[in-house]
């Protein structure tokens, strides 16, 4: 069974929450329609204009990072810390 990556910000370690929200805004070439949804549910492309946001900005330190940098394979017996920081940060 394949793990689950753990979703955070490599910088700041800030976990995205489902109602997590960010705009395609016309800040790179060809992006820019406005489209508002969980980039993480796409894995960074925009699903108003198909535009692949290559980075991705933090919601709460405000830097962008390489979206592929936000997913975390911890390994086997850091998963449980991993999910009470989630469990924390939704609180």
């Amino acid at each position: 069974m394949a793990k689950e990556p753990v979703i955070r910000c490599p910088l700041c370690e800030w976990v995205p929450k489902a109602d997590s929200r960010w705009i395609c805004a016309p800040s790179e070439p060809g992006a820019g329609c406005l489209t508002s949804w969980n980039t993480f549910w796409t894995a960074g492309c925009c699903p108003g204009c198909g535009h692949f946001w290559s980075r991705t900005q933090c919601l709460s330190c405000k830097q962008a990072s390489p979206h592929q940098d936000w997913y975390f394979f911890p390994p086997d017996g850091d998963l449980a810390k991993d999910r009470e920081r989630e469990l924390e940060s939704t609180h």
